[in-house]
């Protein structure tokens, strides 16, 4: 800070400095007036400069400090009161601005709750009609026409499922239910979802469950699978995904594997990233980036590690480590 001090006050320092330095020129020029009484006075004056200047910075900075130490919470309750007609138009331009501030960003957050509020709504009132149309293609007869009528009511099915869980996720921890969950009923249930578009596709599952029990929450946990066999499905075709479990280091271990397109290595880092999608099939607008997203959230919600293996043409491997009792501790308190 007292660099910063001086740097301010630079012009009056080299004033002051330029000022004696003028003085001891003038008694050194002019014989008539003796040298070293000036030398004296500029010694005693400089002196009582310095002195000044360090007063001065106490008292200057003492306001700048506390600014610089404000927590930023758009109160100026941290900030000590001014001491000078410059600090005092300076507090009161930020008490200003944080007061704007604050009836913005409450303004903004009801925007955003009210807008949150209707898509759920929406997306609530969109699945009434999605299960009439679902049960009027059940009842087609016509398979050519029913097969594909089943996949696009599934891709819009899928869609508005993500959309509803991404928009949950702001409170996701608050309703979460942690419990021994059975891997093999969640497993089933999200394969006989996609089983239209899976018999579409040729796609068949190789289920090895070696542990079916795990402690997690399964409403989040069905909605992870989900988005993983999505993925696997479709970057799939005329192949099997495997789906295995074990008993590792104490710990349950979930892989999902497909022998689909896989993913370029360059790209394998940045999956789980939002909106990401591919460096290489850029122009896939079948893929929005937010599955392996929103996985990797609600992973890190259920204390889950995800891991992603892949090679391009070779498929990817999933693998999900379920964490043991002990390590809720941290997210349940008990």
């Amino acid at each position: 800070m007292i660099r910063t001090y001086l740097w301010e006050r630079k012009s009056w320092i080299l004033f002051v400095s330029g000022l004696h330095l003028l003085w001891i020129f003038i008694g050194y020029i002019d014989t008539a007036i003796p040298l070293q009484p000036i030398l004296y006075m500029v010694f005693l004056s400089m002196l009582f400069f310095i002195v000044f200047v360090l007063i001065r910075y106490q008292k200057e900075t003492r306001f700048f400090k506390r600014l610089t130490e404000w927590d930023h919470n758009l109160h100026m309750t941290g900030v000590d009161a001014p001491d000078s007609p410059f600090e005092e138009i300076v507090s009161e331009s930020l008490s200003e601005q944080a007061t704007l501030l604050r009836q913005t960003s409450s303004q903004n957050r009801v925007m955003l709750e009210q807008e949150k509020d209707d898509l759920l709504s929406w997306i609530h009132e969109v699945k009434t009609p999605l299960t009439a149309m679902h049960l009027m293609i059940e009842r087609l007869e016509d398979a050519p026409l029913k097969a594909p009528l089943k996949y696009e009511w599934l891709r819009i099915h899928l869609l508005l499922d993500q959309q509803l869980h991404q928009k949950r996720m702001t409170f996701l921890e608050n309703d979460l239910y942690i419990e021994d969950t059975d891997l093999e009923t969640v497993i089933f249930q999200e394969i006989k979802t996609l089983q239209s578009w899976c018999i579409q596709k040729g796609i068949g599952f190789d289920l090895q469950l070696d542990v079916t029990n795990v402690l997690s929450d399964a409403k989040w946990l069905a909605f992870m699978i989900r988005q993983l066999l999505t993925n696997a499905v479709k970057y799939s075709t005329s192949s099997d995904i495997v789906i295995s479990s074990v008993l590792r280091d104490g710990k349950v271990t979930l892989t999902i594997q497909d022998s689909g397109r896989g993913i370029d290595t360059r790209d394998l880092p940045r999956i789980f990233d939002k909106g990401f999608t591919s460096t290489l099939d850029h122009n896939d607008h079948a893929s929005t980036g937010m599955g392996l997203y929103l996985t990797k959230k609600v992973s890190e919600s259920l204390l889950i590690t995800i891991e992603a293996e892949s090679k391009r043409g070779e498929g990817t491997k999933i693998t999900l480590t379920f964490p043991e009792k002990n390590d809720f501790v941290q997210l349940t308190g008990v």
